[in-house]
């Protein structure tokens, strides 16, 4: 049976889509390369948006499943012992009607923990040996605790590299680690602490677990001890009416509750969710460049492919299509691969302490919408000029190999007869493609953002994980600050991806340049320019756009810190700054000197008997 043709010029929907797909697969074979770029470029730009939208309610989640796992309190009472019994007043809670369970009062001693040379402000419960019904931290190595043996709370021991069978010294007592759990009565490691020693405001520590005698024992030694009781109500979401109904004057009670707990494991991520989002779009910005710089390069042979399917009957629609399904269909394949990419990292990225357990759901169904649209948009800004370029062309034109004849300029021409040969080309060759200038101006200007954001991060004052306050033992903890460490290995990471799409951008843009203006550079040669002049010309036309590119890019790094900021910013060195700058600069130049170099060096009777073939 013959196929029944349509208005469209012949082909049905089946007929039509099985063409497109043909061609398009013919096309990425065609420029294997090419599509690896793209591929890759949208990949680690979703894959990096992706994993900062996802961070919002990742620590949400995790909280909650810890939660139900270890019967968490929904409330924490806490009083520090000033000389003054407290535990009545704590006992009293217990028996409030909106209460159906409690926990304690136990003996919460706040002192200094040393293992493996590491030292570390801690907090010591008091835990039953057999815990109730609230608060059952659960063991996730070894076991629970016995007479001289200790559990320490898994984010801290990660941190501290210790485990089941090694021994840690508490304020000069040694002990024997017999079990590592997690709980959800205090806040992820650095902050277990909740309260300071005298109930002001927390130092960062760590989090161990005693038998109650072992407790007392420690308590004995004058250091600072609070009383703690674990409240379940009856209803777990009346939390703050609870605490504004039993506020007691006479006695500094403090209460944490679990919204708040929870609430406080996101701080460890509020940097990080900032440094992925924003790292994500100046990826994709990267990637737009890239992959324009790809379609502009390939934008003549676009042209001649339109102008054969039009030779043969196709319609502009069916053109349109054939030459924008390919982009559009590799960034929605990176897409896909970055928002697996980014199901696979979230569990680490959104608990690096190691204080919770379960497991997030990955990318909703907002951040797939977020991302798409991304991918969707690197495709269509990089291939529509060329499309509608392609489909303006007539036929004819499209087929015949035309040059252009620029503009003849007088003055313009006796300046430029001043200037040496490597300079007098880069500028021809920019002066013809402002649009390219422009575009890998604003590449180096995205690089040098990250860069200068990473430096600027790296140069401000918050290093240490806790600090020193009086009343506490004497000692600053040698832990490293988690938080800072952490986002500055993701700032760190999106540097690298930046800089690795910007030297992708980098060679693509000169061997793109390097082909569109071979005739010229053979003509040129003709004339008397030397290999050598051709291979400088070349890349000069890059550092041109790159050198306000830089400039930019340093200025606006600094402003791009802000979200990061505690107060006033410290900027970096401006030594720092400016080697960062020359040192883009001098990268822009190496690479592209083997482009320009492989291009200067084609016979020249060969380029041009291929020009006017």
């Amino acid at each position: 049976m013959a196929r029944r043709p349509d208005r469209a010029g012949g082909l049905n929907t089946m007929g039509r889509t099985l063409l497109i797909v043909r061609l398009v697969l013919a096309d990425v074979r065609r420029h294997t390369a090419q599509a690896a770029m793209l591929l890759l470029a949208v990949t680690a730009a979703t894959a990096t948006l992706a994993l900062g939208l996802s961070l919002s309610g990742a620590t949400q989640t995790l909280y909650e499943q810890t939660r139900a796992a270890t019967a968490g309190p929904d409330i924490v009472a806490l009083a520090p012992e000033l000389g003054t019994p407290v535990t009545p007043e704590l006992t009293s809670l217990a028996h409030t009607p909106e209460v159906i369970a409690h926990n304690g009062p136990y003996r919460i001693v706040y002192a200094t923990l040393t293992a493996h040379g590491t030292a570390s402000l801690v907090v010591v419960h008091g835990a039953a040996e057999t815990p109730g019904a609230v608060n059952r931290p659960l063991v996730t190595s070894g076991h629970w605790i016995r007479p001289g043996g200790a559990v320490l709370e898994r984010g801290f021991a990660t941190a501290l590299g210790a485990g089941v069978g090694d021994r840690v010294t508490i304020s000069g007592r040694s002990y024997s680690v017999v079990g590592i759990a997690v709980t959800a009565a205090t806040s992820i490691f650095p902050w277990a602490a909740q309260i300071g020693p005298y109930g002001g405001p927390s130092d960062g520590g760590g989090l161990v677990w005693l038998t109650p005698s072992d407790a007392r024992a420690l308590a004995s030694q004058d250091l600072p001890v609070t009383m703690a009781m674990d409240l379940k109500l009856r209803d777990p979401d009346a939390t703050e009416a609870f605490i504004d109904a039993h506020h007691i004057s006479t006695t500094r009670v403090n209460y944490s509750s679990w919204q708040f707990k929870a609430g406080q494991d996101a701080v460890i991520l509020r940097d990080t969710q900032t440094i992925l989002v924003v790292g994500g779009w100046l990826l994709g910005f990267l990637a737009i460049t890239g992959v324009a710089t790809l379609a502009a390069g390939r934008a003549a042979e676009q042209t001649r492919r339109a102008g054969l399917l039009k030779a043969v009957g196709a319609t502009p629609g069916l053109i349109a299509a054939v030459l924008l399904t390919e982009y559009l269909v590799l960034a929605l394949l990176g897409d896909a691969l970055g928002l697996g990419l980014a199901r696979l990292a979230e569990p680490a990225i959104a608990s690096p302490t190691a204080s919770r357990i379960g497991g997030v759901v990955g990318p909703t169904g907002t951040v797939i919408a977020a991302t798409t649209a991304l991918a969707v948009a690197v495709a269509v800004l990089a291939a529509l000029r060329p499309t509608l370029r392609a489909l303006r062309t007539a036929t004819v034109t499209a087929l015949t190999v035309t040059t252009y004849r620029p503009r003849h300029r007088p003055w313009l021409t006796a300046l430029s007869a001043l200037l040496p040969t490597p300079l007098l080309l880069g500028l021809r060759l920019t002066a013809r493609r402002p649009g390219r200038a422009v575009l890998h101006g604003c590449s180096t200007a995205a690089t040098l953002i990250v860069i200068t954001a990473l430096l600027t991060y790296d140069v401000q004052p918050y290093r240490g994980s806790a600090q020193h306050r009086d009343g506490w033992e004497a000692g600053l903890s040698s832990m490293p600050n988690l938080r800072v460490d952490h986002d500055s290995r993701l700032l760190l990471a999106v540097t690298v991806l930046a800089i690795a799409l910007a030297t992708v951008n980098t060679i693509t843009l000169t061997w793109t340049t390097a082909i569109e203006a071979r005739a010229n550079m053979a003509i040129a040669r003709t004339l008397g320019a030397t290999p050598g002049q051709i291979s400088a010309g070349l890349s000069i036309a890059q550092l041109l756009p790159a050198l306000p590119g830089a400039i930019a890019g340093i200025l606006m790094g600094i402003v791009v810190y802000g979200p990061f900021s505690r107060g006033e910013t410290i900027a970096p060195p401006f030594s720092w700054m400016l080697a960062a700058a020359l040192a883009t600069l001098l990268a822009t130049a190496a690479l592209t000197a083997l482009p320009a170099r492989l291009a200067a060096r084609r016979p020249v009777a060969q380029t041009l008997s291929a020009e006017t073939a």
